[in-house]
């Protein structure tokens, strides 16, 4: 979708809806390179209508992700992208910080993200993100692969469901 069909798909108001990305990254946090993923996710979330801020990035592990992810919460995000710690390595920690946080999982949402990011790359399948919601805020958080093409691809898939799940968290009819 371009930024004008999202515009003219959008319902009135998302632009109130506020977004926010959490990169996990431990060079990026540490300066030793930048972090080309997160701003990404910020502009494809803002042409798509949603009230979105810079990136914030934080280290890998599950303390730091986990409060990554609860400060935006707090700021009033009711969509939360997170990009990095999806995979196998010993500091990939992201889906069990996302878990500290969520309410309920959607697993359906996080097996068609690996099933589409399949299309593109075997590795998909090493993802171990996970999609969840706050039913307090009703907001819903997903977990996206560290690379920038996985993760705007993933960005991608979820745009079009986002809508709609954000109506179900706040009573809306099925």
């Amino acid at each position: 979708m371009t930024a004008a069909t999202d515009a003219a798909a959008a319902p009135p108001g998302r632009a109130e809806v506020r977004a926010a990305v959490v990169t996990a990254s431990d060079r990026a946090a540490s300066g030793e390179r930048p972090d080309a993923t997160g701003p990404r996710l910020v502009q494809r979330l803002v042409e798509a209508g949603y009230a979105c801020e810079a990136a914030s990035v934080v280290t890998d592990g599950e303390e730091s992700v986990a409060a990554g992810i609860r400060r935006a919460l707090d700021a009033g995000a009711r969509v939360i992208i997170t990009t990095g710690g999806t995979g196998v390595g010993p500091r990939d920690r992201t889906p069990e910080a996302t878990h500290t946080v969520i309410d309920r999982e959607i697993p359906g949402l996080a097996e068609l993200l690996r099933r589409e990011g399949a299309a593109s790359t075997p590795m998909a399948a090493l993802s171990r993100g996970i999609v969840g919601v706050v039913d307090g805020p009703g907001s819903v958080i997903a977990n996206l692969p560290g690379s920038t093409r996985g993760a705007t691809e993933g960005l991608e898939t979820l745009l079009p469901l986002l809508p709609h799940v954000l109506d179900q968290l706040t009573g809306g009819d099925h």
